[in-house]
C-alpha cells in the first residue's frame, strides 16, 4: 500500500478561459470544475484510478467540502477532525496551457492537532511499502515537520518502516534533506532553491544541469532524486547513476496536478520491481498525460504512453 500525508488538503477549483488572462478585466469562463486537493490527495486520485492500493491521510472534519468531496469520489481517505474549515485554492488555465494558481494559507493548527497528525502518519505506515509526505504545511506546523515524521516512523518501525518520499518546498523540504528520505520530487524551481545551483527556468533548459544539482542531495543522503522539469521532461538521480527522460509531444490543456501525477507513475513503478530507467520512463508517462487532460482530471494507468518516452543515461550523454 502506498500512504500519503497532505497536512494543508484544499478543495481545487479550476476555471477554464478561452483565451488569455487578462487582468483587470472581466472574462467568461468556458468550464470550471472543483476536486479535492493536496498533493497527497492528487496522488492517491491518480494511483487509485489505476487500481493501486493507497490511502490519503489529511486533517479535515466530516462534513467539510473537501472531506465530502473524497467520500463522493470514493477516494481512499482517513481524516483527523481540526474543528475549522479547510482551504479552497484557484487554479485559472489558458488556451496554451498556461496555468495561474492563487492558493489560501489553510487553518491554523494547534500543537495538539500537529501532534495527532504526526501520530497518525506513523500508526498508519504499518505495512505500507512508501509514505509520502506531500505538499505545503499549514499554520502552526514547524518548518521541520516532515522531518519529525520520518524520525518518528523509522522509530517506531525500524527496517520495517515504509520508504519515504518527500514532494513539498522551500522549508519543509530543506529541513527534510538531514532526515535521508528515499526520494524527493522537486520541480525544477524548487530544485535550484534547495540546491542553489540555477534557477528553475535554467535547471528546466540544462538537464544536466539540473542531475548535478540533484547529486548535491544524494550526496548529503537523500536516496534518489525525481526532479521534474516541465516540457524538458524529468531527470531521476540516485547513487548508481542519473538518467534523462524526455517525454512526447503533447498538447497541454492543465499542468495542475502534473507533478502530482509523475509521482504517483513513479510509486507504480516501483511497486512492480521496475529498473531506475523504466520508472522514470512511467513518471513521465503519467505526467505528460495529466497535463494532456482538462482541469485536475488524472489519468489512468491505461491512458498513459511510457513507450513514447524516451530515457537516456545521462553518462552517456556527456560522453557524446
Amino acid at each position: 500500500m502506498i500512504l500519503t500525508l497532505t497536512p494543508n488538503p484544499s478543495l481545487d477549483r479550476t476555471i477554464e478561459l478561452a483565451a488569455p488572462l487578462a487582468r483587470g478585466q472581466v472574462q467568461r469562463a468556458v468550464s470550471a470544475s472543483s476536486h479535492p486537493g493536496g498533493k497527497g490527495v492528487n496522488i492517491v486520485r491518480a494511483l487509485a484510478a489505476s487500481g493501486i492500493d493507497a490511502l490519503a491521510l489529511l486533517p479535515g472534519d466530516a462534513g467539510d467540502a473537501v472531506v465530502r468531496a473524497l467520500a463522493s469520489e470514493n477516494i481512499p481517505h482517513h481524516c483527523l477532525p481540526i474543528g475549522a474549515a479547510l482551504r479552497s485554492n484557484v487554479a485559472v488555465t489558458e488556451p496554451d496551457g498556461t496555468t495561474t494558481k492563487v492558493n489560501e494559507p489553510g487553518p491554523l493548527l494547534s500543537d495538539g492537532q500537529v501532534a495527532a497528525l504526526l501520530e497518525l502518519a506513523v500508526e498508519k505506515s504499518d505495512g505500507a511499502a512508501w509514505l509520502v509526505l506531500a505538499g505545503s504545511l499549514p499554520p502552526g506546523a514547524p518548518g521541520d515537520f516532515y522531518a519529525r515524521v520520518i524520525e518518528a516512523v523509522r522509530a517506531r518501525y525500524g527496517d520495517a518502516a515504509p520508504r519515504v518520499a518527500v514532494d513539498s518546498s522551500g522549508v519543509p523540504l530543506a529541513a527534510s534533506v538531514a532526515a535521508g528520505p528515499d526520494l524527493f520530487k522537486p520541480n525544477g524551481e524548487e530544485l535550484a532553491e534547495l540546491t542553489g545551483i540555477g534557477d528553475g527556468p535554467s535547471l528546466e533548459a540544462d538537464p544536466a544541469l539540473a542531475a548535478r544539482a540533484a547529486q548535491t542531495l544524494v550526496d548529503q543522503g537523500v536516496g534518489t532524486v525525481l526532479a521534474t522539469l516541465g516540457a524538458k521532461g524529468a531527470v531521476l538521480v540516485t547513487a548508481a547513476g542519473s538518467w534523462l527522460a524526455n517525454g512526447p509531444a503533447i498538447e497541454a490543456k492543465s499542468t495542475v496536478g502534473a507533478g502530482d501525477c509523475a509521482l504517483a507513475g513513479y510509486l507504480l513503478s516501483t511497486l512492480r520491481g521496475d529498473s531506475p530507467a523504466a520508472c522514470l520512463q512511467q513518471a513521465v508517462a503519467h505526467g505528460a498525460a495529466a497535463a494532456s487532460l482538462p482541469g485536475t482530471l488524472v489519468p489512468s494507468l491505461h491512458q498513459t504512453h511510457p513507450l513514447a518516452v524516451t530515457v537516456t543515461a545521462l553518462a552517456s550523454l556527456e560522453e557524446n
